[in-house]
């Protein structure tokens, strides 16, 4: 067996599967599966299928999923630099195919990192809608950022909060809701030895109690008639179908909604629990709420093609409002502003110096908006993406109104465009990460295939010659190019006199 496996686990398995036992250990000698998921934001479907450029097969519970063949590494391509897709382990693409996004939803994943589901969400919503993806843990929040950022998400807010203070601040705000759970991860042994041999350092009724207090919000968070799916990857009946049907017997409001028989997922194990025996765990549940979990799902690593994983589909019985007349009065905030304080503007003239010039005067965040844009006006063709704001010495469009983040600690308000300093603004990465070719007025597109791309992928300068800079009518070839690999955007160059200046950033590059 490639993995050493916990005995206690061994033990508890073998006494929960009776004869299915065998074959749940074989699979621990057989190679995990893994897998990509298309970036609806930046390609469609057809268009994937036909310039992927590795042999793929069909996930079926996700449409937008594939598997690939073991041993490849699809982050060895430029499309995948080009945010055209995210490499996932397959199971875990089920919860968000259970949550039912459609455009124009208010959506929050509320233990997002690294952000995997959160990308799969925004594909959905197709720029739509709100998606707030959070994580409490400050050092995963940066990966959660950056995969936002290479993706091109642009309607996203991604908070570094614990849940409880989110619903505060967005009571009964958000219709879909996401808790992939911190777990203790006994789903992942195969594909993650490391996580065997730390098992019994996350145990099980640890996890139970942090599960507990994020359903617990997650109900204060949801709008009427909304869902919520929850999610682990672990096998533990005490995380999993006992964790659900103590949420339903505390919230009658709520039912557990089928997982679809086409997938191919196995059902919830009710016959696991004891209702109303809290001697393993801290659960008290009705036998009716225990029945209920029939209606979960559960991916077995020796039944389908991928790692352990369990998804539950809470349904709120209340009738749905529509998006527009959702709860948006926030709380009462206890911490500071996310923008810094700046004094009001004031006539620089009324501020003089005796026998003096005029005193100099920060500039005010509209002044400093007005450079994103100048910017704009002369590099972009860009519809409304939301309220450009100031945050740090950044410019973010954001999906939700400034003050609704009061008091939150806020890592991205939005989408990034890019940054002033001195009075002069400078598009960010993102930016063009998250455009349409279309959108730019000047476009460049690089071959995967001839090594090019890979040199600006590697922080290059190109020696280009002024008829492949693809100007609409009327611009000149000198200035901001959003650079694009075989006509999908990847990041900016400046030109000049026949080079392009690289504007790929270091902690990006092609390594």
């Amino acid at each position: 067996m490639a993995v050493q496996l916990p005995p206690v686990f061994l033990e508890r398995m073998e006494k929960l599967l009776g004869d299915e036992y065998p074959a749940f250990l074989d699979s621990y000698h057989a190679p995990h599966f893994s897998g990509v998921r298309a970036n609806l934001l930046k390609i469609n479907q057809a268009e994937f299928e036909q310039i992927v450029p590795f042999p793929v097969r069909p996930i079926p519970w996700c449409s937008t999923g594939y598997y690939t063949e073991e041993g490849l590494k699809p982050g060895k391509h430029p499309y995948y630099h080009a945010g055209l897709y995210y490499i996932q382990e397959p199971s875990a693409m089920a919860p968000v195919e259970a949550l039912g996004v459609q455009p124009g939803d208010r959506v929050l994943d509320l233990c997002a990192a690294p952000g995997g589901k959160s990308t799969q969400i925004a594909g959905k919503l197709q720029g739509t809608g709100i998606l707030v993806t959070n994580d409490i843990s400050s050092e995963r929040t940066k990966a959660l950022a950056k995969n936002i950022e290479l993706y091109g998400v642009r309607n996203a807010v991604v908070l570094n909060e614990a849940p409880d203070r989110i619903a505060k601040a967005f009571p009964h705000f958000f219709n879909r809701i996401l808790i992939d759970a911190p777990c203790s991860g006994e789903g992942m042994f195969r594909k993650d030895a490391d996580m065997a041999r730390q098992w019994e350092k996350h145990s099980v009724m640890k996890c139970e109690a942090m599960q507990k207090d994020i359903l617990r919000s997650a109900a204060e968070l949801l709008a009427p008639g909304g869902t919520i799916v929850y999610s682990t990857c672990t096998f533990a009946p005490e995380e999993n179908e006992g964790m659900i049907a103590a949420f339903i017997s505390r919230h009658p409001e709520f039912s557990i909604k089928p997982i679809p028989q086409e997938w191919g997922i196995s059902g919830g194990r009710p016959e696991w629990l004891k209702p109303g025996d809290t001697s393993e765990g801290d659960h008290d549940y009705t036998a009716d709420a225990a029945s209920q979990t029939s209606n979960c799902g559960r991916l077995w690593p020796h039944l389908i093609e991928g790692e352990g994983h369990f998804v539950a589909v809470l349904q709120h019985n209340g009738t749905m409002a529509g998006i527009e007349a959702l709860n948006v009065q926030a709380a009462e905030p206890e911490m500071v502003r996310i923008s810094e304080n700046r004094r009001p503007a004031k006539d620089k003239l009324s501020r003089r110096k005796k026998n003096g010039p005029p005193e100099r005067t920060e500039p005010t965040e509209q002044e400093l908006l007005g450079t994103w844009s100048s910017f704009a006006a002369s590099n972009l063709k860009l519809n409304s993406e939301g309220e450009p704001i100031m945050f740090g010495g950044n410019v973010y469009l954001s999906p939700i109104a400034k003050d609704r983040l009061n008091g939150l600690k806020t890592v991205r308000p939005g989408w990034y465009v890019g940054t002033v300093k001195n009075g002069r603004f400078t598009p960010g990465h993102p930016l063009a990460a998250a455009l349409r070719p279309d959108e730019a007025l000047r476009t460049l597109s690089l071959s995967s295939e001839d090594g090019e791309a890979v040199r600006y992928l590697k922080g290059e300068t190109l020696a280009i010659s002024p008829d492949r800079i693809q100007c609409m009518e009327g611009v000149e070839p000198k200035g901001y190019v959003l650079v694009c690999i075989d006509g999908y955007s990847a990041g900016w160059g400046k030109w000049l006199d026949g080079m392009l200046k690289n504007e790929y950033p270091a902690g990006w590059r092609w390594t």
